[in-house]
């Protein structure tokens, strides 16, 4: 991905806030300090950042509403409901999702990409670190999504070629049904089952199934 192109993404971040009621809380202190440091290493490098969102039941929608590319989730990945939100709310319309974090637990880290990020950044964050890891996280994003098409591609043509096999065994099954009761070759019972397809508005393998359907049940 170009430098352009990588620039001109609506990025959203997804962050606690900053206002710290308590300021002898030195933990939510430094997460606030990382949060903001990297709100402004991204204005900084050129970023287009269109909004730092709560993780909330209202992030799918307004997600959608800002048209964001890119998330990028600053959070502790203790906080398991802030990632869990996230990924709910890219459910239906997947994006490539950036996680920073100062947990360096490879359990957790293993969690979060099979969870659906894409980039998963463990503290020592400069500005000049951002521009890299976007453009990895973008490109492996990328290269999973046209892997999803490449199996949905091939899970598609395996339920249709199940199908056209299953219908072929059906109309056999009907030919089979009047060569047997009404002494016909195979082609005349199936230029018959054709023409009564034909002559309905069905398809041949329609017509085939009411016919063993019928035969079922007059045994």
């Amino acid at each position: 991905m170009t430098q352009t192109m990588l620039e001109a993404l609506r990025i959203v971040v997804v962050a606690p806030d900053l206002d710290i009621a308590d300021q002898s809380d030195t933990h939510a202190l430094e997460q606030a300090e990382r949060s903001r440091s990297l709100r402004i290493g991204l204005l900084e490098s050129g970023f287009n950042l269109v909004a730092t969102l709560p993780a909330d039941v209202f992030l799918q929608e307004r997600l959608a509403q800002l048209q964001a590319d890119l998330i990028i989730l600053d959070a502790e990945s203790e906080a398991r409901d802030t990632l869990e939100h996230v990924v709910m709310a890219t459910r239906d319309a997947r994006r490539p999702i950036v996680m920073f974090t100062n947990d360096n637990d490879p359990t957790n880290a293993r969690a979060a990409v099979a969870a659906g990020v894409s980039a998963y950044v463990v503290a020592g964050l400069s500005p000049e670190r951002i521009r890299p890891i976007l453009d990895v996280a973008m490109a492996r994003f990328e290269q999973e999504q046209a892997l999803r098409a490449e199996l949905a591609d091939a899970k598609t043509e395996l339920q249709d070629l199940s199908a056209e096999l299953k219908n072929r065994r059906t109309i056999d099954r009907a030919k089979g049904l009047l060569m047997q009761r009404q002494g016909l070759s195979e082609q005349v019972a199936y230029e018959k089952l054709r023409k009564t397809a034909m002559d309905k508005g069905l398809k041949v393998v329609e017509v085939a199934q009411r016919m063993l359907d019928v035969a079922d049940l007059m045994g």
